[in-house]
């Protein structure tokens, strides 16, 4: 029996639109979380540290999500931390595949968004789309090029989170297969 394509997942941008400002988007619940990267780069005792790290969700994402034809997998900084945290707060399982960065936020020589040839290199072979807010046209270009099978990097604006219009660009590129 063949997988079906993956769908590698974000949180800082398609799910946590972190740069909505200056109000939380309409349907989305304000969280409050100590993820341990982002915790490291606080200062010790500060203000900050102590609140945690605000997060806004959107309670019916994980059942949209649940709805494609991909198999889910998490392509995020908050690595397995998105199964204890992120997974419960918009109803998706808490045993997701993870993808583990051999060192975040590296510089990548060639100028490609750091996470970029980690992606393709965990996706092996089979066809995936990609949601995040950092990808850029090098990364685009890069996939085409340098990936044999098919895939759909698509860049989510970090203002909005995933909408409706990025929901059907997933079930059309999965239909498409």
């Amino acid at each position: 029996m063949t997988k079906p394509p993956l769908l590698l997942i974000d949180v800082d941008g398609p799910l946590n639109p972190y740069a909505a400002r200056p109000l939380r988007p309409r349907g989305y619940t304000t969280h409050r979380f100590h993820p341990a990267n982002w915790s490291a780069r606080q200062r010790p005792g500060s203000r900050r540290l102590r609140r945690g790290l605000r997060v806004w969700l959107h309670p019916g994402h994980g059942a949209r999500l649940t709805a494609l034809p991909l198999e889910l997998a998490w392509a995020t900084t908050w690595m397995h931390e998105a199964n204890e945290l992120i997974a419960p707060v918009i109803g998706l399982r808490r045993d997701l595949p993870v993808i583990e960065w051999p060192e975040l936020f590296a510089r990548d020589p060639d100028g490609l968004y750091w996470k970029t040839r980690h992606v393709l290199e965990w996706a092996d072979g089979r066809p995936f789309a990609w949601v995040d807010d950092m990808i850029t046209d090098l990364d685009l270009r890069h996939a085409a090029q340098h990936y044999d099978a098919r895939s759909l990097l698509l860049r989510i604006d970090p203002r909005k989170g995933l909408r409706q219009r990025d929901f059907d660009r997933l079930v059309g590129w999965a239909r498409d297969l």
